[in-house]
């Protein structure tokens, strides 16, 4: 199930979110999730930065960058992690299960 993150800065309105392609996209611009503990500020900055591309694709990264040093971090990267894994989560859900093709391995 998707998650989205809102807010509002200068009277417009943001709506942050990953999909399974925006998850592909971010990790090809050098996020990893086990980098979050290692490297905390390159993990966030990457993670702000992907949660754009879904809904907001057209800033550009200067822009995506001005709204992150304006917004309130204080559990911002939790936030964050937990979009980002909603997608990854909702592959294995009850709902995806019950009308998929079923599987076997020989």
């Amino acid at each position: 199930m998707e998650k989205t993150l809102n807010f509002t800065i200068d009277g417009k309105e943001y709506k942050l979110t990953f999909t399974r392609a925006t998850i592909i996209a971010t990790e090809d611009m050098g996020f990893r999730f086990a980098d979050v503990t290692t490297k905390p500020m390159k993990s966030f900055t990457l993670l702000w930065r992907g949660a754009f591309l879904a809904n907001h694709d057209k800033l550009t990264l200067g822009e995506v960058d001005s709204l992150f040093d304006k917004i309130d971090k204080k559990g911002l990267l939790d936030a964050l992690i937990d979009l980002y894994k909603a997608p990854v989560e909702s592959l294995s859900d009850e709902e995806n299960s019950k009308n998929a093709v079923k599987w076997t391995v020989t």
